[in-house]
């Protein structure tokens, strides 16, 4: 198994932080029903700009999370492009949850927060 990893970033509300915080930092939860697809993102801005001009509006408050997946995971995966070069992102089935969360390394850190 390789060490190389690939930082991504998650862009969360108060709701879904509260859930990861009871995975103790280390996994995302399980996706509701109505989310067939969880949307990790390649870059920080992306991840700030959801956060901010989508959670913040939605729920009063929005969080940026940044952490590490083993490269060899999402290896099998395309980057998928969601309206524009700079909106990059990996679709993970929702079924796939419980091997992406094993393929985090360390723990999910909060790096900004949007009140």
């Amino acid at each position: 198994m390789s060490d190389i990893t690939i930082t991504l970033w998650r862009p969360v509300g108060p709701e879904e932080l509260a859930l990861v915080r009871e995975l103790g930092m280390r996994g995302f939860p399980p996706r509701l029903p109505d989310q067939p697809i969880f949307y990790p993102v390649l870059s920080e801005d992306y991840a700030i700009k959801i956060a901010r001009d989508w959670n913040v509006p939605r729920s009063g408050t929005g969080f940026v999370t940044k952490f590490e997946v083993r490269k060899e995971y999402l290896d099998g995966y395309a980057v998928q492009e969601a309206g524009g070069r700079a909106h990059l992102e990996y679709w993970i089935p929702a079924e796939e949850m419980d091997s992406f969360n094993a393929a985090i390394v360390g723990d999910i850190e909060v790096i900004k927060s949007f009140p």
